[in-house]
Order: C-alpha cells, then structure tokens, then sequence
C-alpha cells in the first residue's frame, strides 16, 4: 500500500505537467498513458480519482479535462440504443455468454464504444480525458481493444487510464490474472 500512496501522490503533478498534457519527449508516440494498480485496491484508487478531478481545477484552473467511467458509458450507451434492460435480462437468466453472444456483441463492439466514447470525451475541447470504470466494464469491453480503436481519433489529447492489473508496457493483464493482451503504445503514468 506505501507503494501505491506514493505512486497515487505524483498524479496530480504528473497529470498537469507541460510534457504530458504537451505530448513532449514522446518519440511521436501517441499521448497514452496507463496507471497500473493492484485490483484489491480499487476504492482507494476510486477515491483518489475523485480527489484528483477536486484538486486539478485548484492546481491548473485553465485545464478541461473529462473524466470517462467506461462502464457507465457502456450503461448509457446501451440504454440509447434501449438495450439495456432486456441486456440484464438476458444477463441474469442465461450468463455474460449468452449475452456477450448475443444482443449486444455487434453494439459493443469497440468500434460502435469508441464511437460513443468520442462523442462522450470531446477531444478536440479537452486538454486531457481520464478513464476509470475499467474492471467494471469487464467482460463487456476490454481496455485494450478500445484503446486500439482510439489512437486515430484522439490526435494530440492525451489520454489517462486507471487500470486494476498489471500494464508491463508490451501488455495488459486485468485483475493481474486475465491472459494478458499485446498492447505496447502506452507510457506507465507514475512508477
């Protein structure tokens, strides 16, 4: 836990710097960045999320910056599309499977979620766009393949996401126990 307060401390400063919200010393990388936590600590990370969108206005008031929960965008954007309720139907009467195979596979597909995360994020107006709902949004959608789907459209706004596993910097392994996903374009936010 000393660890993770101390990497937890240095977002804030790292989140408002000239290099990252500049994309600076990047190698003409786009500007992703992953901030890796053990699972079993998920609501101290909650918290100091919130702490975190509390204190940016104070520590740089010029700053728009958005904060994405990605499993209530999924939530949102399946009730949109009046899928969400016959969606935990299908849930608690026959499994994720079946509905991962079903009614919603082709609207959660990471193209049709990096739609409406686009909509959702308004690059183009924010100077950084956080992520978090990340475990939550698992099995629905996996980080990886939205991050993936989103290096076209983000252009120059960088991008930070709280992600409860393990980011080795060549892969994603959620929970720390998932086989891990080949995703190597992103930078660890504070080691």
């Amino acid at each position: 836990m000393d660890n993770l307060k101390r990497r937890l401390d240095k977002i804030i400063d790292r989140l408002t710097s000239d290099a990252l919200l500049q994309n600076k010393g990047l190698g003409n990388e786009i500007g992703f960045y992953v901030f890796d936590y053990p699972p079993e600590h998920e609501m101290e990370v909650r918290e100091h999320i919130q702490f975190i969108i509390r204190q940016l206005p104070k520590k740089k008031p010029d700053l728009k910056f958005k904060h994405i929960n990605l499993f209530e965008l999924i939530l949102a954007y399946l009730k949109s599309r009046k899928l969400l309720y016959r969606s935990i139907a299908i849930q608690k009467k026959d499994g994720d499977q079946k509905l991962l195979g079903s009614l919603i596979k082709g609207p959660l597909d990471p193209k049709n979620i990096s739609k409406a995360f686009m909509e959702e994020a308004d690059p183009q107006n924010h100077d950084l766009i956080l992520v978090s709902g990340v475990g939550s949004a698992y099995p629905l959608l996996r980080s990886h393949n939205l991050l993936n789907n989103l290096h076209s459209l983000m252009e120059n706004t960088p991008l930070v996401m709280f992600y409860p596993g393990i980011y080795t910097g060549l892969g994603l392994r959620l929970f720390g126990k998932l086989k891990e996903a080949n995703y190597y374009r992103a930078f660890q936010l504070a080691t």
